[in-house]
């Protein structure tokens, strides 16, 4: 019986190992303290916005931003809107025409310019916004336009068409924050100088404006943006803040990490809910 017994509590010990050895990600809270996707699903479907900050290439965050909008789907249903970083404003009617069946699959990927990882990370969102009738909003500054903010300073886009301006914040609301650690490290630690801070914050400000644009006090917006755009609460939240209350914005963020049992203290505190994912995951690209 002995013998037994210790044969079960070895078993049990190495299948213990094997499974925390092959887990791929760890949510955590802000604090770091270890959460459950159920609970984060119930904290977020409470806000009126929330920020999925993703690593571009992540696939865990690709799998759990589908689940997650599928989650508030089923809880939100028609008060649920969608948007992401990865389509430009000038292209939202493209992307309604889609949406609506109009257009064939084919005709939108040729003219919608789509990042090279849409079939395998965004796809799937969009198949859903189309199945289910979400919205979904292209939020960001068409990248030509940010390329000019870049090349030759922000005041280069006044000279832009009353059409082309429509794509972009209003150029009288949008003031550039240098102080903004976000866009002082791009400034100061990453060498990037002002224009290219620049061109961060027309692309933070536009998403901000679009999502303010097509949201109102009954909905609930699930933006997807790299989360350079959201964590500690900047980039789009900084200008989103101007317009509405902070606790009606709830954020998640991408980290990776080689071992899974703690959050890092460079991690803690990014955003309220911390995907850690085991760096030794498969990426998309």
């Amino acid at each position: 019986m002995k013998t037994l017994s210790l044969l079960l509590a070895f078993t049990f010990s190495i299948t213990t190992f094997a499974n925390a050895h092959l887990k791929s990600y760890q949510l955590y809270t802000k604090e770091g303290k270890k959460t459950s996707f159920d609970k984060m699903v119930k904290t977020l479907s409470e806000t009126h916005y929330i920020f999925f900050g993703e690593e571009h290439n992540n696939t865990i965050a690709h799998w759990l931003q589908l689940e997650l909008t599928q989650e508030l789907y089923m809880i939100h249903k028609r008060k649920l809107v969608l948007g992401g970083e990865m389509f430009e404003a000038d292209n939202q009617y493209i992307l309604n025409e889609y949406l609506s069946a109009y257009i064939s699959p084919r005709n939108f990927q040729n003219e919608m310019r789509l990042w090279s990882n849409y079939n395998t990370d965004y796809k799937p969102l969009i198949e859903l916004a189309k199945t289910e009738n979400i919205p979904f909003i292209a939020t960001n500054i068409p990248r030509r336009y940010a390329n000019m903010t870049y090349k030759k300073g922000i005041e280069s886009l006044e000279k832009l068409s009353d059409l082309a301006k429509s794509f972009i914040v209003p150029l009288n609301t949008f003031a550039f924050d240098s102080t903004v650690a976000c866009y002082k490290n791009m400034i100061t630690m990453e060498h990037g100088g002002i224009n290219m801070a620049t061109a961060q914050a027309i692309k933070d400000a536009t998403m901000a404006h679009f999502i303010y644009k097509n949201s109102n006090p009954t909905t609930h917006f699930l933006h997807f943006n790299g989360s350079y755009h959201s964590n500690n609460r900047e980039g789009i939240i900084y200008y989103l803040k101007q317009k509405v209350a902070d606790n009606l914005i709830g954020t998640i963020t991408t980290v990776t990490q080689s071992n899974l049992s703690e959050l890092e203290k460079d991690n803690l505190g990014l955003a309220d809910f911390i995907i850690c994912v085991k760096s030794t995951v498969t990426t998309t690209h």
